[in-house]
């Protein structure tokens, strides 16, 4: 029986009531006469402690608390895809109108998934009634947009008998559409189901992601690689283009679902991502991109106990489509302000702080959060493989990466953008750090990129990272002493580490050639400088050849080939193999002429 108490004191989003024995952790409940939406997150006696994700200003002492006997679930079916959704799934458009407000009213009531449209359900032909079937077997499909195929599956807590499978037609998601039967038991199966927020979905193995996730950005692919099913961060102070990277990967990505969670961010931010993502076209299959993509808007003037249910019910979004195949990216802007969320909570239930007053759990959440990614084979009939690949940005105050939510972040990740103010001011974008930034990936996708792109892929990033970190350590020196006091093979390091950052590293995410390099283009341009800076470094080391003669004679060459990721498209890549065989012709003929 559900439980019902009565309010005795509110500080903020935290509300206590008590006489509610029988409560569960994490259980939702109704607050006060507008039935706020709220969840148990400690207890104590017969009193509740309760963070609600509405505005709490208006309840009073005395008002009930209904308990609704579940945690906080995610409706999960067809319909997702497309969505606007706030913290705690509840669609934005269709609460406009139902209200005809611009603003979420408090108490709203809307279901998260549409129950009056017909979706056309095909039963895959495999699975037979009188079959044994167990969670996440696929029953049968229905398509969600133009590109995704939404395949319906059998919840992962229900398993037994198929004693009953619709045939194939138009059905609303409160359609059964099968039955199954467990010790004499009957469990009624929809096209949608519920799924606890807080809780993983099952799988059967967890593999070891090897095959990048190409986002079209050569500094990301090349250089830092992410592999599918992999965990990243991207931490940077303000204004050093964190938010403009994450969009650059929720839209060029090769993931074929994304979801974007704008967790406490500005709202003009979050207003940028909805004008523009409707407008978007993906690079992979040139259909609108909100085809592929689920938004859930959770800006910084919403309440704050909302903020944390949002990264959760975002990773149950995508855990769900990973289960049924798909490779999925779930990007968080910001990890901060979840932390800080979890922050505020955590004083109004008057818990010991620990650095800087974050709470001593913040470590073990980021860790629930991140080991939510992984590319997995699922449990169910037909056995297929799906990931989820997490990528979060972190904002610390002052751009200072010693504070604890970046420092705890840095434990559970494995590839690491980091963006640096003094890059961003001097326009170089994306300004990730080079020396700082590291992939523990690069490795394990260097073979997919032997077999698909080209084979000299692992030596040629490993050729630039030596040239850009030597470039690093002379830079000192040329501060001091300028360029004249260094050696021909350091003056070489640096003409060659400007073109890298100049034709490569640097990438314009507004221009239509430039915002999206395929691998094959990527490739074929650190080829074209790489093959360059060998040639040059063996002529310089027998002494035929100064660096200077080599800027002098192949400037409007070079200009060339740094011009090339905006004049070349992705379709014309034999074109760089033009410019690097002019580049090293013009090289011979130089050397000829000196000797």
């Amino acid at each position: 029986m559900a439980v019902r108490g009565r309010i005795v004191r509110i500080s903020g989003p935290l509300v206590v009531a008590d006489n509610m024995t029988g409560a569960q952790m994490y259980e939702m409940v109704e607050v006060g006469e507008d039935r706020l939406v709220g969840e148990i997150n400690k207890i104590q006696g017969d009193r509740a402690y309760i963070q609600v994700y509405e505005a709490t200003s208006g309840l009073k002492p005395g008002e009930p608390v209904y308990g609704t006997g579940h945690p906080l679930s995610v409706e999960l079916g067809p319909g997702l895809l497309t969505q606007i959704y706030d913290g705690i799934q509840r669609p934005l458009g269709m609460i406009k109108s139902l209200t005809g407000s611009i603003f979420v009213m408090r108490g709203v009531k809307v279901e998260a998934l549409p129950r009056n449209k017909k979706w056309h359900f095909k039963p895959t032909g495999t699975v037979k009634e009188g079959d044994k079937v167990e969670g996440n077997t696929i029953i049968g499909s229905v398509k969600e947009t133009e590109l995704i195929e939404h395949r319906i599956m059998i919840p992962p807590n229900i398993h037994g008998r198929l004693v009953e499978i619709a045939p194939e037609g138009d059905y609303t998601v409160e359609d059964i559409i099968a039955i199954v039967e467990h010790d004499g038991k009957r469990h009624e199966v929809k096209l949608y189901h519920r799924w606890p927020a807080r809780v993983p979905r099952p799988f059967r193995e967890k593999l070891e992601p090897t095959e990048p996730l190409l986002t079209g950005l050569r500094i990301i692919d090349t250089l830092f690689p992410m592999a599918k099913g992999g965990t990243g961060a991207i931490p940077g102070g303000f204004g050093t283009g964190k938010t403009v990277t994450l969009h650059g990967l929720a839209q060029w990505s090769a993931a074929q679902i994304a979801i974007y969670i704008g967790c406490g961010e500005r709202g003009n931010e979050m207003t940028e991502v909805l004008e523009r993502f409707p407008e978007y076209k993906d690079p992979w299959t040139g259909r609108p991109l909100m085809e592929r993509t689920i938004l859930i808007a959770n800006t910084s003037n919403m309440p704050v106990a909302a903020r944390e249910a949002s990264i959760y019910v975002g990773a149950t979004m995508a855990e769900y489509y990973r289960d049924q195949g798909y490779d999925v990216l779930l990007v968080a802007d910001s990890t901060s302000r979840w932390a800080e969320a979890l922050r505020e909570i955590a004083g109004r239930l008057e818990e010991m702080p620990a650095e800087e007053g974050f709470p001593s759990y913040l470590a073990s959440r980021l860790a629930e959060f991140y080991e939510r990614a992984g590319r997995v084979v699922t449990t169910g009939a037909p056995e297929r493989i799906g990931s989820v690949t997490l990528a979060g940005a972190v904002s610390p105050p002052g751009g200072d990466f010693t504070e604890p939510v970046t420092s705890h972040t840095r434990r559970f990740i494995r590839v690491l953008w980091a963006l640096d103010t003094a890059l961003a001011y001097s326009r170089h974008y994306p300004a990730i750090n080079w020396i700082i930034s590291y992939s523990a990936y690069a490795d394990t996708v260097a073979e997919w990129w032997h077999k698909n792109v080209g084979t000299e892929w692992a030596e040629l990033r490993r050729e630039a990272m030596k040239v850009l970190l030597r470039e690093d350590e002379i830079k000192e020196i040329v501060r001091l002493v300028g360029t004249e006091g260094l050696s021909e093979s350091d003056k070489l390091v640096l003409l060659t580490a400007g073109i890298l950052k100049e034709g490569f590293l640097k990438q314009n995410a507004f221009d239509p050639i430039d915002a999206f390099a395929e691998p094959k283009k990527q490739y074929k341009i650190l080829q074209a400088i790489m093959y360059f800076h060998r040639e040059v470094a063996r002529h310089v080391q027998a002494g035929r050849i100064t660096v200077a003669r080599v800027q002098e004679e192949l400037t409007d060459l070079i200009a060339e080939l740094i011009r090339a990721r905006f004049t070349v498209p992705n379709d014309q890549v034999e074109k760089i193999d033009e410019i690097r065989e002019r580049i090293l012709e013009k090289l011979k003929q130089i050397v000829g002429e000196s000797s």
